[in-house]
């Protein structure tokens, strides 16, 4: 899969697409739909499949640090979107000069001139443009005009709610990991690359590999039992997402303990699937109590992820 950062990156081989444009936080089943039936057409036409997404996503923009927490950072997302079949997606910088173009001015640079698009699909709730002037029936408008077909796709309904990344979030801020789960079609998710930490967890007889979370907030914070994928192998392990009040940390980082795995995991990829949560972050009086506390996290995480 290719990544298009900004519309003067955009090659010719990019252009005469289908497309589908948004958020795509989490990239849940309501997502993989329209990517399935966008991958259909693509096949069909002998085209590309292009996403659209935006860096900082308009909320982040406009709310700044009231912005809700996501569910993916960009790397999360790109790879996600990969493994559902897209083959580029086009990053564009969601800045004053974006969020102040007219409709039509969006249509024309981004989807025409731009991309070349021969088909667009998007959801039924989809808006763009200054003040989000935009909707579906601009587009359709938009599209017989200017020679591209646009279609809508039926939002994806489960348990009587629409499946939505708000809907995600909701879960995971209650500590509902299944409940994400269902929704995504997968358990929730953090990867990134193992870095150089305090060694703190070896001192203490845990070593454990660390990960910069590179979000403004977090979507959960505690303990966890987990499942960690890395270059093809899974491994249990308890992990611990938050700013470790004990060494008071002021940046969050995701700390992992893998169970009977030793080797140095130093610059590789670590996937994190979620699987229950242990306890809440606490802040210990001692490290001989913080060191007894994950002895007994392990000794949890060792039962759920066994039974």
């Amino acid at each position: 899969m290719q990544l298009i950062r900004g519309m003067h990156n955009i090659k010719p081989e990019h252009r005469a697409c289908v497309a589908t444009i948004g958020n795509f936080d989490g990239v849940h089943l309501g997502h993989k739909t329209i990517l399935e039936a966008l991958r259909k057409r693509a096949d069909q036409q002998g085209v590309r499949l292009c996403v659209i997404t935006f860096e900082p996503q308009p909320r982040e923009f406009f709310q700044g640090s009231r912005a809700p927490a996501r569910v993916t950072n960009l790397r999360e997302k790109l790879v996600l979107l990969e493994e559902a079949g897209v083959d580029q997606v086009l990053c564009l910088p969601f800045t004053e000069r974006l969020q102040s173009l007219t409709p039509d001015d969006f249509v024309m640079k981004v989807l025409v001139d731009g991309l070349d698009i021969r088909f667009l699909i998007v959801g039924d709730d989809f808006r763009y443009g200054l003040n989000r002037a935009g909707n579906y029936a601009h587009l359709k408008a938009m599209g017989e005009q200017r020679g591209f077909e646009v279609c809508d796709t039926r939002t994806v309904i489960m348990d009587a709610g629409r499946i939505s990344s708000t809907r995600v979030r909701e879960c995971l801020a209650q500590d509902d990991l299944d409940g994400a789960e269902a929704l995504l079609g997968r358990p929730f998710t953090m990867m990134g690359k193992v870095i150089s930490g305090q060694k703190l967890g070896r001192k203490l007889g845990f070593p454990t590999a660390n990960i910069r979370v590179n979000r403004k907030a977090l979507p959960v914070k505690g303990v966890f039992a987990v499942r960690a994928r890395i270059n093809g192998a899974t491994y249990n392990g308890v992990a611990n997402l938050g700013t470790r009040p004990t060494v008071e940390a002021e940046n969050p980082l995701l700390e992992v303990h893998l169970l009977d795995h030793k080797s140095d995991l130093y610059g590789q990829v670590l996937r994190v699937e979620f699987i229950e949560k242990i306890r809440s972050e606490k802040k210990f009086n001692s490290l001989d109590e913080l060191k007894a506390a994950i002895a007994a996290d392990i000794k949890v995480a060792r039962t759920t992820l066994t039974t």
